[in-house]
């Protein structure tokens, strides 16, 4: 019998959820505003503060997707990332934030 290899769970949010979701993976869309040292931020319907890893390069001005950890302190703690390039319609990423955290019972263990 074969077993399934399930991903763990990463909720979409913004800015607005990181709160909620301290201790846990998510999933972030955002525009890159700035990259200094081993931090960087984001504008994800409102500030993220992002805690990269060496591998990570994010591009001022470009939008990124994000999937890290929210530590106690509000920042993001970069698991894995994505360049999105400078073209990004950040309103269909706000409009799945938002499917995502009214239909939860789809997508995630409420």
């Amino acid at each position: 019998m074969s077993s399934l290899n399930i991903s763990p769970q990463t909720p979409r949010i913004n800015a607005a959820y990181l709160e909620k979701w301290v201790n846990h993976t998510v999933r972030i869309v955002g525009k890159v505003t700035g990259v200094q040292g081993g931090m960087a931020n984001i504008d994800s319907a409102g500030p993220v503060t992002l805690q990269l890893t060496r591998d990570c390069a994010l591009i001022p001005n470009n939008g990124a997707e994000v999937i890290g950890k929210v530590m106690p302190d509000g920042t993001l703690k970069v698991l894995t990332s994505w360049d999105l390039g400078p073209d990004v319609d950040y309103s269909i990423a706000e409009a799945i934030v938002d499917v995502n955290h009214r239909y939860k019972q789809v997508f995630y263990d409420s």
